[in-house]
């Protein structure tokens, strides 16, 4: 199952590498899905803004696991959702490992960039 695992992450991020033509963290891949499920052109977002998307995008791959639910848009038309469940406590690498499948699953189903 990790074997299968790695080799999906691999495929994905080195696609992801040649198509944005950099070495794409998670932090920079999340930070794609927030921009994307953001779902405007954005000119210049501030420090705080950056977070946002940042959140925006965790929302988005761990609302399929029942961790958020969908609330909807506010008035500047961002994005929101509450906390479901709380997240069990995991170590460094089992949060890594749930972002990474998080992120394989939401492209799978959501990408325009993928």
């Amino acid at each position: 199952m990790e074997i299968e695992f790695q080799k999906k992450w691999d495929d994905l991020k080195r696609h992801l590498d040649q198509r944005f033509e950099d070495d794409l963290d998670v932090q920079a891949i999340l930070f794609l899905i927030g921009l994307q499920e953001l779902g405007k052109k954005v000119e210049k977002l501030s420090k705080d803004q950056k977070v946002d998307v940042m959140h925006v995008a965790v929302c988005a791959i761990l609302e399929p696991y029942g961790y958020y639910e969908y609330e909807g848009r506010d008035k500047d038309d961002w994005p929101h959702w509450k906390s479901a469940k709380q997240l069990p406590r995991l170590n460094q690498r089992e949060q890594e490992m749930l972002m990474k499948q998080g992120i394989i699953e939401y492209l799978e189903e959501n990408s325009t960039f993928a």
